[in-house]
């Protein structure tokens, strides 16, 4: 059965949001009422100033089509599916805003013009995608990475991951967050490359490669979030059934992960890109409003945090 459950933006977010003065934020295809009503929601909420980029006649008919007057925004012409995001991303290029939101273009054209080598926004890190997780009535927050971006990923590209999941934790208040590296089994078994995958990651972040968190693993699901769970298995360790951040063996296993906690527990799914120059709010076509907003407040605070 499906949750009809209405889906909640955390509390916290805005909260934490509202303490720094707005980020400015280019919307790449911004020529369309659902991408403006996010960006409307989160400019009233004092969190972004933002730029709206796309067919400058058709952000102003989709800013009439949703009542909202943007005399006073910044609109950049640049109508299409690789000129919007290319003009956005060179925006960022070029320090004129600090954050990025996707709105009605497609994904790949948008991380093409991010990780272009002469005008995109790599910085010497692996991007990765990063899903805030929270359920209606529940302040438990609950990181799931990488279920959007890196598809299988290897030892390199997990440490990457966990340290940009590591670094929004911190970012957003949470001073040792507790890593999880995911696989189907809590030990390390030659059948399953994953555990032994998981296995090295913690070792390396053990011996200094990740600060502030606490990294164990491997962990099959529910040793990583039901403490009694773990008691059972005779899993003894900081992050044992209470992991704050689960880290993915594929993009598979998050992929569904995070679509389960959406559809069974009104989930909000708030997705945001780590690892470039700024943060980029990457949300689906099919996501709610209110998570975009929560990913729209997440981006705003990590681009605070980064200015200082």
């Amino acid at each position: 059965m499906l949750s009809t459950q209405p889906f909640e933006v955390p509390p916290y977010l805005l909260e934490r949001g509202k303490k720094n003065p707005p980020v400015r934020m280019a919307v790449a295809g911004a020529d369309h009422a659902v991408a403006l009503e996010s960006t409307r929601q989160a400019t009233e909420a004092g969190l972004i100033e933002p730029v709206l980029v796309g067919g400058a006649d058709a952000i102003r008919a989709a800013a009439e089509e949703i009542g909202w007057d943007i005399s006073g925004v910044r609109v950049v012409d640049a109508a299409g599916e690789e000129q919007a995001p290319a003009a956005a991303v060179k925006l960022a290029h070029d320090g004129e805003v600090t954050a990025l939101m996707k709105g009605q273009v497609h994904t790949d054209m948008l991380m093409k013009a991010v990780i272009n080598k002469e005008t995109g926004l790599r910085v010497g890190r692996r991007l990765s995608h990063v899903f805030h997780m929270t359920v209606p009535g529940d302040d438990r927050v609950l990181m799931i990475t990488d279920g959007a971006v890196n598809v299988a990923p290897d030892e390199e590209t997990l440490m990457h991951i966990v340290r940009n999941a590591v670094d929004l934790a911190h970012a957003l208040g949470n001073p040792e967050p507790k890593v999880a590296m995911l696989s189907g089994t809590e030990s390390v078994i030659a059948s399953m490359p994953s555990s032994g995958v998981a296995a090295q990651v913690v070792a390396r972040a053990k011996a200094g490669e990740v600060t502030g968190a606490h990294v164990e693993g491997p962990f099959a699901f529910d040793n990583a979030i039901s403490p009694d769970a773990a008691k059972l298995k005779g899993i003894d360790n900081p992050v044992a059934g209470a992991a704050d951040i689960l880290v993915m063996p594929n993009i598979e296993t998050g992929n569904a992960l995070f679509k389960m906690m959406v559809y069974f527990m009104s989930g909000l799914a708030a997705g945001i890109v780590l690892g470039a120059k700024v943060p980029i709010v990457l949300t689906s076509r099919a996501d709610p409003p209110e998570a975009r907003f929560a990913a729209t407040a997440i981006a705003a605070i990590v681009a605070a945090e980064a200015a200082g």
